[in-house]
């Protein structure tokens, strides 16, 4: 007896509308004679694997400076792209090409093969004939037992991002060289690699894949160490009006302690969100995987404009070290204290 097909999942209305306005303008810059684009963000892999990120977009000219940097860029340029849905991405990896389909947000995300070594390696991606983009994967080796995972609002880069007033303002309105790191940050994520070559960071984040590039040239800027950027897609799912950031993180979490079983994870976030919880709920589902646990503590000016502070949990019975201060130069010698980062 044939097996019953499976439901067919019911879409949103709120998401088939959402795709029909982005067809729309996409027919229209089209017709304006502009072409799709990739911009590639640097994704993470194993030594047979490697995660490639990234996203079909109709990008909107900016000017730059001499020197290639962009000039006076307002927060609502990343927000100005034209995302192309479903669009066929050519991806070259160590001199293999594999075609694979963005989502319906144009969001490329997807494993391939390859056999790569350890650290940063290279690999392009093109879109409807178009010249290659280039991006990196990292690498990470078999016989590395140490990585970073950080958010990045509030944590490495002041945004006060849960209200909303303050998000739409820093998000779309500011100029994007007018945002302030936290304090001792770079630093911190620094001196926890110094030791520990070939250890992985990734940043995780709940914000659009829109401000990626914004974010790496921060991060460039403010001397952070490169890392792979975990972002989600703003707007609606399938099944609901907007994405959950937590089941973001969770997944994400989750998904890295699985593909790297012989990885610690030194977790960095802030108290201004979830991580907290985020952290708690994870190092108890695996308490094999996590090394320790930073919590930023907002200033009370942040705390005000990111709507207050989560309640701290309880962590005096963990069983990894578990600290918290207000900027990175406290955070690293609590660490310090703990073990955690060797002294000088």
């Amino acid at each position: 007896m044939a097996a019953a097909p499976a439901p067919r999942t019911k879409v949103l209305w709120i998401a088939r509308l959402e795709y029909r306005f982005h067809a729309w303008r996409e027919r229209r810059a089209r017709a304006r004679g502009n072409t799709p684009s990739v911009a590639a963000y640097p994704g993470y892999g194993g030594e047979d694997w490697v995660r490639v990120l990234g996203r079909v977009l109709i990008v909107p000219p900016v000017r730059t400076r001499g020197g290639g940097e962009y000039a006076s860029v307002r927060g609502w340029r990343s927000f100005a792209s034209v995302p192309v849905g479903y669009a066929q991405v050519t991806v070259t990896v160590d001199g293999v090409a594999h075609e694979v389909v963005a989502d319906r947000g144009g969001v490329v995300d997807t494993v391939l093969p390859a056999r790569l070594e350890p650290g940063w390696q290279p690999i392009t991606m093109s879109v409807e004939g178009s010249d290659p983009f280039e991006t990196r994967v990292f690498v990470v080796g078999s016989d590395v037992r140490f990585g970073v995972i950080s958010d990045i609002d509030d944590t490495v880069m002041v945004t006060a991002l849960p209200r909303p007033f303050v998000a739409a303002w820093n998000s779309f309105v500011l100029d994007e060289h007018a945002r302030q790191p936290v304090p001792g940050m770079a630093v911190l994520i620094e001196r926890l690699l110094r030791d520990r070559p070939g250890a992985p960071v990734v940043y995780l984040s709940t914000g659009a894949w829109n401000v990626a590039p914004t974010l790496q040239r921060f991060l460039r800027r403010h001397l952070y160490p490169p890392g792979a950027l975990l972002l989600t897609d703003w707007g609606p799912t399938h099944d609901r009006w907007f994405r959950s950031g937590r089941e973001h993180k969770q997944h994400n979490l989750r998904r890295l302690a699985q593909e790297f079983p012989h990885v610690k994870w030194m977790l960095i976030g802030d108290d201004g969100q979830l991580d907290d919880d985020l952290y708690t709920d994870f190092t108890s589902e695996f308490p094999d995987h996590v090394t320790a646990v930073a919590i930023r503590q907002l200033s009370p000016a942040e705390a005000v404009l990111a709507g207050g502070r989560t309640a701290v949990n309880d962590h005096s019975a963990a069983g990894v070290p578990w600290v918290s201060d207000s900027d990175g130069a406290g955070l690293l010698d609590q660490l310090t204290e703990v073990g955690v980062i060797p002294r000088d």
